[in-house]
């Protein structure tokens, strides 16, 4: 299977790289992406929005034969779900790794612009919950391997039109909600989460124990776990 792996905000395709080991080892082909605009400069990077990194994933997906696994972490969730939106009869499985399933017209976040980009804002800047798990050498090794993002990304609205994108097989890996408390969102369904209540097909992965330091790059604090759980989606 055709796994294409697409990474966060101020991420390249070579942070999989403690992930894709096990998933070619599988007998998987992983195509881990960089997305347009990465680290590069606002006058190369302005005009750059959301709609060019989900176009930048349909294009891998056009790009390769039979059917594909996409499998998105943290904003490039949005991406991968864009992605999915525009290619419904092409993709076997869609993996959420510690993300939500965006709504139509939602964004990923805000965050402080500098010089026409996003530059990574600094590990002060997110919860303890979403850092516990990585120790002072892991932060500073992956905060080294941040590059800024186009401006546009964080912020634009996603556009979906498709609604067949919910009949599609999804998995949600996460490491910092609990799974008991997203059960219970998809109970409540409130508006920011209708499409998680809408997925017809969806299945759940706690990588952390209770009681066990949580962190949202669990690509970096824990590969195997992230590895093992994409395989599981697809047996």
């Amino acid at each position: 299977m055709h796994i294409i792996l697409i990474p966060g905000l101020w991420l390249d395709a070579s942070t999989w790289g403690e992930v894709t080991p096990a998933l070619e080892a599988a007998g998987h082909t992983t195509h881990p992406l960089t997305m347009p605009g990465l680290g590069a400069p606002a006058s190369q990077s302005s005009e750059i929005g959301i709609g060019d990194w989900v176009r930048a994933a349909v294009a891998e997906v056009d790009r390769l034969d039979g059917d594909v696994v996409l499998v998105g972490h943290s904003g490039g969730g949005n991406v991968a779900y864009g992605a999915l939106d525009a290619r419904v009869d092409r993709v076997a499985r869609i993996v959420f790794l510690d993300t939500f399933p965006p709504t139509d017209g939602a964004s990923i976040w805000e965050f402080p612009i500098v010089d026409g980009v996003i530059p990574f804002p600094g590990w002060e800047s997110f919860d303890e919950s979403e850092i516990a798990d990585l120790d002072p050498q892991k932060r500073a090794a992956a905060a080294a391997r941040m590059q800024s993002v186009p401006q546009r990304v964080p912020t634009d609205p996603l556009s979906l039109s498709d609604e067949r994108r919910r009949a599609v097989p999804a998995t949600m890996i996460t490491s910092t909600v609990p799974e008991a408390q997203i059960r219970e969102i998809i109970q409540q369904a409130p508006a920011w989460a209708s499409e998680l209540a809408a997925l017809e097909h969806l299945d759940i992965v706690q990588l952390h124990a209770d009681g066990e330091p949580t962190g949202h790059w669990p690509q970096f604090s824990k590969p195997g776990a992230v590895a093992e759980a994409i395989l599981a989606a697809l047996r």
